[in-house]
C-alpha cells in the first residue's frame, strides 16, 4: 500500500514509498519556480504506476503554494503535458 507523497526538503525531493520502496522526483527552487530535475522509480515500482501517483501528489502538494512547475525531466515533461489543465 501506498503512502501520502511527501516533499523531503533536505534533500529537495518529493517522496512516495510503496512497500518498502520510494519512487521520489529531484526538485531545485529559484525564486517561485520549483524545477522537477529528475523523476526515479526503482525496478520494483516500474509499471504499477508509482511515478504518476508521484507526480499527481507532487502537483497537489505545489498547488498549495505560489510556485509554478517547470519540468526539467522527460518524464515530467510528458506527464505534466497528459494531466496539467
Amino acid at each position: 500500500m501506498a503512502t501520502a507523497v511527501t516533499d523531503n526538503t533536505a534533500e529537495s525531493r518529493f517522496e512516495l514509498s510503496v512497500e518498502g520502496e520510494t519512487a521520489y522526483a529531484d526538485y531545485h527552487v529559484t525564486g517561485d519556480t520549483l524545477y522537477i530535475d529528475y523523476v526515479f522509480a526503482p525496478d520494483a515500482l516500474r509499471g504499477t504506476g508509482a511515478a504518476g501517483k508521484l507526480m499527481q501528489g507532487l502537483v497537489d502538494i505545489v498547488s498549495t503554494r505560489p510556485q509554478k512547475i517547470v519540468p526539467i525531466c522527460g518524464y515530467a515533461a510528458a506527464w505534466l503535458k497528459r494531466h496539467r489543465l
